[in-house]
């Protein structure tokens, strides 16, 4: 077999880039969690010493830390003052917890897959599934804070006035249930927003739920209850919204789901699918967001549907027509795509 020496050198080249997006991960949350791209983007530029200082860190760590970050392109290196600072577009990336592209949660739901890697070759043999609670426990933090950012940046102020008269009940007073809520970002968002409205947060996953709880009491809201609960059991009716934050595809039998759902709700009531953002066809998907998702979605989403009765196994890259079989197949007669963003497909259905 002859290689081209052209096409080989590329490749090369790409998997070096793979192996210090890889080795780099560990960094973005030591960053984060020691403040280091807080301080850096607040009180730069700065040299190692004084970012040091400023974090109560090691100097010498802290060095090498920024090299590799500003090899990375995560942060600016001035050579002649030898100091480092950050632009906006890297601050609200990685240094404001507050912006909608704050990104350093996904890190540390990485970091959880590798802790699982052992856990997934053995699913790739037999063909069974992981629950989602039998995953590292990195997991569940990292998918609040990778989630939250987008949810506080959007959801209010966009996605749910795309819903036909969705706003205006919530603003009155609402019934709401929200499904798969984890550790609650988008119920207590919702609940702060609109406190004439109750919320019910539910989910499978017991150790999501208490920490929903420990989160909402923090928060100060008092308009919120929670139950674990799969989508299937959700208890009562008469709701005028119900939720599916980036959830719908994990399920094991999100059809099932969708039916329980349309007769949980009034006759007028919405349901609102959050989804992540795809096209419908692979070669469409081929792309970095698609790349993330079917990554995620690999050792994530598709083993925690199989885990579960029916196991459809939608995946992170589901597109909006399967998604619509779905929820039109659990009985839902209006469907659309209310808005979307480039990471999520806000989805509305009603009876």
């Amino acid at each position: 077999m002859e290689l081209d020496e052209n096409k080989l050198h590329a490749l090369l080249g790409q998997v070096v880039v793979e192996m210090g997006a890889a080795a780099n991960g560990p960094l973005i949350t030591i960053g984060d969690k020691l403040g280091l791209y807080k301080s850096l983007s607040e009180l730069g530029p700065m040299s190692a010493a004084q970012l040091a200082k400023a974090t109560e860190t090691a100097e010498r760590y802290v060095r090498e830390w920024l090299a590799a970050q500003a090899a990375s392109g995560y942060v600016e290196y001035d050579n002649v003052n030898d100091t480092f600072f950050m632009t906006p577009e890297q601050t609200a990336a990685f240094g404001d917890k507050n912006s909608p592209v704050f990104m350093t949660g996904a890190f540390y739901a990485i970091t959880s897959l590798y802790h699982d890697e052992p856990k997934m070759v053995e699913a790739f043999k037999s063909g069974e599934g992981i629950s989602w609670g039998n995953h590292n426990k990195c997991l569940y933090c990292g998918t609040e804070k990778f989630f939250s950012p987008s949810y506080e940046g959007n959801l209010i102020s966009s996605w749910i006035p795309s819903l036909s008269g969705v706003e205006e009940k919530l603003k009155k007073g609402a019934k709401v249930a929200d499904i798969g809520c984890g550790h609650a970002a988008s119920t207590i968002i919702m609940a702060k927003a609109f406190p004439n409205s109750t919320f019910l947060g539910i989910d499978f996953h017991d150790k999501s739920i208490e920490q929903a709880k420990l989160k909402a009491k923090a928060s100060g809201v008092n308009n919120i209850s929670f139950q674990v609960s799969t989508a299937k059991d959700l208890p009562g009716d008469g709701y005028d919204l119900i939720t599916f934050f980036d959830c719908l595809h994990d399920m094991g039998d999100p059809v099932g789901a969708c039916a329980h759902v349309k007769e949980a709700l009034k006759a007028d009531g919405t349901c609102m699918i959050v989804e992540p953002f795809a096209h419908d066809t692979l070669k469409d998907n081929l792309n970095p967001v698609g790349r993330a998702f079917y990554a995620f979605s690999t050792q994530l989403c598709v083993p925690c549907s199989i885990n579960q009765e029916v196991g459809l196994a939608l995946g992170a890259q589901a597109g909006e027509k399967r998604l619509k079989d779905a929820i039109t197949s659990g009985g839902f007669s209006h469907f659309r795509r209310a808005t979307e963003t480039p990471f999520n497909l806000i989805l509305e259905a009603r009876p």
